[in-house]
């Protein structure tokens, strides 16, 4: 429905075509700021550009789209189109519309870039045609037919082949189901247990944290306290109770009841700054 009322919208503002005088005498008109010049010109070609875009009409694209792009490029033309010139704007225009409804065919394929030069372009166009016709898609191309596309377009045969696959296979949303038997979407494929990184940047919030909160707890310890906890807590090879005691010429059962004090006096220098920052220790 959509589709009929743009062209019945189009085919309302179609004029008459413009004889070769009276077409040359608008468009000095319009280059001299003449909108009413510039728009008889356009409505005059609008019946052109539906020509144009149907030949287009198996692109996949829907013909209201096509016929809009297409009157994007006739604008384009007549606002460049030299009327001293030899040449009629409808022979002008017709680059200018074809290239605007090729580039929306493109672009609205895929939302990654496809292509990006005019030879890219044509090729991608080339592909959907053939492709379009053949129900196994891509992979039904013969050797023949990619060897002729891509001694034509100045590429490979693999680069034909990818193109060809990406033609035929349209995006697809990460929501949608990977089979009708299983609930489960593309996204939750993706799904990763590491960590993001807004979470690592946390986490290294969090370690600074309490590392200073400690460091000042630490020194705010008598110095056997502090020297139980340092090789207790803050060493690679952590030691028994023994081996502290014998430094500190005490026995294993009072190093770690040293230990046990020191930890209660730390929790309790730190617990007001692990509140304030927001910080859960598990």
């Amino acid at each position: 429905m959509a589709d009929n009322s743009i062209v019945k919208g189009v085919l309302l503002k179609a004029n008459s075509i413009l004889g070769k005088e009276e077409e040359r005498a608008l468009a000095r008109r319009a280059i001299e700021g003449d909108e009413t010049a510039e728009e008889q010109l356009i409505n005059s070609h609008l019946g052109f550009v539906m020509k144009v875009a149907k030949g287009y009409k198996r692109s996949g694209v829907p013909m209201s789209d096509l016929i809009q792009e297409g009157i994007v490029g006739l604008i384009k033309a007549v606002r460049r189109f030299n009327p001293d010139f030899d040449a009629r704007l409808s022979t002008y225009a017709k680059w200018w519309i074809r290239a605007s409804i090729q580039d929306h065919i493109v672009k609205s394929w895929s939302l990654v870039r496809l292509s990006t030069t005019s030879a890219q372009k044509s090729l991608f166009l080339n592909l959907r045609r053939k492709t379009f016709e053949l129900i196994e898609g891509a992979d039904a191309l013969s050797e023949n037919i990619v060897t002729q596309l891509a001694e034509r377009f100045e590429t490979t045969a693999v680069d034909v082949r990818n193109l060809a696959r990406r033609v035929t296979l349209r995006d697809q949303s990460l929501d949608a189901p990977i089979s009708d038997e299983h609930g489960e979407t593309w996204l939750d494929q993706l799904k990763s247990d590491a960590e993001t990184p807004e979470e690592c940047i946390a986490q290294e919030s969090e370690k600074t944290i309490l590392s200073e909160l400690m460091e000042r707890a630490l020194q705010k310890l008598p110095a056997r306290e502090q020297f139980i906890i340092k090789n207790r807590y803050f060493v690679e090879a952590k030691q028994t109770f023994a081996s502290i005691g014998r430094e500190l010429n005490l026995s294993k059962d009072r190093v770690r009841q040293l230990e046990n004090r020191a930890l209660q006096t730390l929790k309790e220098l730190t617990e007001p700054g692990l509140i304030d920052s927001q910080i859960i220790i598990k």
